[in-house]
């Protein structure tokens, strides 16, 4: 069975009620990791995985979701300005296809065009000094992507409800 979506409306059904579900910020040197309540209502940036390679990465990543029960992953898709794919984005669907080969959480992608611009912008009005932004910069951007999918979720359960 596919467990990778690549639209949220198809990811939705294959969640399971009660679960947090992950966000990820896939950088070439760090993963950004975001984890939701259970209501799939507020994204709470996490931590940032240094990356050493796939199979530690998945390890730890693993790790992180059994620990926090999580019920499927949302990762972003660093797509153009202009909504074209480029080399980062084969490389997300590759790790999206590596990881779906180790744990049966419904995977699935979210455009995240300007996360890491709205990331720093709030890091930036919160005072946080340079330092301190380059610590928390990826996760709190993996924030933004599963704030992004969650209440794209809310608005698809609102029109099914209706």
């Amino acid at each position: 069975m596919n467990s990778i979506f690549e639209d949220i409306a198809e990811f939705a059904p294959h969640i399971t009620p009660g679960r947090a579900l992950a966000g990820l910020d896939l950088g070439t040197k760090t993963i950004g990791v975001a984890v939701s309540d259970l209501l799939w209502s507020v994204a709470t940036p996490l931590k940032t995985v240094r990356r050493r390679k796939f199979t530690l990465d998945a390890a730890e990543l693993i790790a992180i979701f059994d620990q926090r029960a999580i019920g499927g992953i949302i990762l972003g898709l660093p797509k153009n300005m202009d909504a074209t794919e480029g080399p980062r984005c084969q490389s997300t669907r590759a790790f999206a296809r590596n990881l779906s080969r180790l744990t049966p959480l419904p995977i699935t992608f979210w455009d995240e065009r300007l996360s890491t611009v709205a990331a720093e912008r709030a890091l930036l009005e919160a005072d946080t000094s340079r330092k301190r932004r380059a610590e928390v910069i990826d996760h709190v951007a993996a924030g933004y992507i599963l704030q992004g999918a969650l209440d794209r979720l809310a608005h698809l359960q609102n029109e099914a409800a209706t």
